[in-house]
């Protein structure tokens, strides 16, 4: 394939979810060959539904999708399937590879080195890590050999040492890439330009540079925009006083005032439409549970995962009202495993006090019930929390996580990994836990969202457990103990 040929090409495409509803509206941009380009926009936008055109999962309404005749497009999705968890690793490549059993096996090798995961053909994919499953999908898209790689969050539940892997297997990448992803130094790393999904437009703006070069020309753009508005505004304003002015005095002045009027009339259609930025939810309190007192979270044990095997070790971990708790360590060290476990109440040596109303954020968002509405779902948290359900409670809240009326009734099942991750803030303001346990909460999330989020958790006053892989998170919230599992 030809150095700098276009290999793919959207051109006037149109596409509804629904009648009324555009997700993509005559949107038209190209990708060269060996291009390696960032996707953005909203939660929602419709990022997810450009790569589903792209591997013909879906198909658009109206305009052109052309694709170079011959060529490969594989997408490294954001999540392990549920028909997929209870494969082992050679069942799960078999099922998604396309590769006969002969050449299984060496391919499997090749693409687990690239990803650096390790680890035996014979273990079952749910037994994974959140970030060794990161690992897996980005293996199985790899295994194809794609002319285009499509990486759709690629870095959720990745650690640090993940990420600088992935960045540096990226930069030496030889293919074309697009990549979606909220976390603009990763991208910088190694994209050269920039498609931009306008949730208010559902048009695509193309950009050369990284994210930051967009920023910055889009806010001077904007700046632009604006200030030509303020006098188009003030031109009109002093046309129509004018016009009312000679409008009083009769004869011929009234011809004078009609023309000052139709003057106006023509500077206002000549304004033009400024660029909406993304909307950032509101900033928002998760309260606590009432009659909170005394031990809330012991953990005196854990278990961890060295070298495939169960180590238990001791821990001295009291929490009580207004403690915040980090478990850290590596991927594959078992952190999620352990606050599941503390969920259910089978982790040896941990208790959760009886009656404490626990707000669980799991990364994978298998605690909604995807076939339930968006409304259906928060309901379910009100009643938990023991109120009754109020319509302009429950519609307040969910305005402020982005949750419209047009999204209300959506099934969570439909809603993009961004939502459903808002749905789960939602419903953890409407519960009013007295332990909040969360488990990567930055996953999806639009990183314009995250400094509200922090401050929410940061300010949370009843006893909470935090995973992140996130620094830049974790720093702008109280963390009162660390437990280091590695350590």
């Amino acid at each position: 394939m030809s150095d700098n040929k276009t290999i793919i090409r959207f051109n006037n495409l149109t596409f509804n979810f629904e009648f009324n509803k555009p997700i993509l509206e005559e949107v038209s941009f190209s990708v060269r060959s060996g291009a390696k380009i960032a996707l953005m926009g909203q939660n929602g936008a419709g990022k997810s539904t450009i790569f589903k055109l792209l591997t013909k999962e879906l198909q658009p309404h109206s305009g052109e999708l052309s694709v170079d005749q011959g060529f490969t497009v594989a997408t490294a999705r954001q999540v392990i399937q549920m028909e997929d968890r209870e494969l082992t690793i050679e069942a799960y490549f078999a099922r998604h590879s396309g590769l006969e059993t002969h050449e299984l096996r060496r391919g499997i090798s090749e693409v687990l080195v690239a990803v650096n995961l390790h680890a035996p053909l014979n273990k079952v994919v749910k037994s994974f890590s959140g970030g060794q499953q990161a690992r897996l999908l980005l293996a199985a898209a790899l295994i194809k050999k794609p002319d285009l790689l499509l990486l759709d969050e690629p870095t959720n539940n990745l650690d640090p040492a993940g990420i600088e892997h992935l960045t540096y297997f990226l930069m030496s990448y030889g293919k074309s890439c697009l990549v979606i992803s909220h976390d603009a130094n990763f991208l910088n790393a190694f994209t050269e330009g920039v498609l931009y999904l306008d949730a208010n437009t559902h048009k695509v703006e193309q950009y050369v540079g990284n994210y930051y070069d967009v920023v910055e020309e889009i806010t001077a753009r904007i700046e632009k925009q604006n200030r030509l508005n303020a006098r188009m505004e003030k031109g009109i304003l002093e046309n129509k006083e004018k016009a009312n002015f000679f409008a009083h005095k009769g004869g011929k002045m009234r011809l004078v005032a009609k023309k000052m009027r139709e003057r106006a009339e023509e500077m206002e259609s000549e304004k033009v439409d400024v660029r909406k930025d993304d909307k950032t939810i509101r900033d928002f309190t998760i309260p606590p549970q009432d009659d909170l007192v005394g031990v809330i979270l012991k953990i005196s044990a854990f278990t961890i995962i060295q070298n495939h095997e169960e180590v238990t070790k001791k821990a001295s971990v009291v929490m009580g009202k207004n403690e915040h708790l980090l478990i850290a360590g590596p991927n594959g060290i078992g952190k999620s495993t352990l606050i599941e476990s503390l969920v259910a109440g089978t982790a040896a040596g941990s208790s959760i006090a009886s009656g404490t109303r626990v707000g669980y954020y799991r990364q994978d968002f298998s605690t909604l019930n995807f076939r339930d509405t968006v409304r259906q779902s928060l309901e379910k948290a009100l009643k938990e929390s023991g109120n009754l359900v109020q319509e302009e409670r429950l519609r307040s809240v969910a305005s402020g996580f982005l949750l419209t009326s047009s999204l209300i009734d959506t099934e969570i099942g439909n809603l993009s990994e961004g939502l459903k991750g808002l749905v789960s803030f939602a419903r953890l303001v409407l519960l009013r836990p007295g332990l909040l346990i969360l488990d990567e909460p930055t996953n999806h999330i639009n990183f314009r969202h995250l400094p509200v989020i922090a401050a929410a958790l940061n300010e949370y006053e009843g006893a909470m457990v935090l995973v992140s892989h996130v620094p830049e998170f974790i720093d702008q919230i109280r963390i009162d103990t660390v437990l280091d599992l590695e350590k």
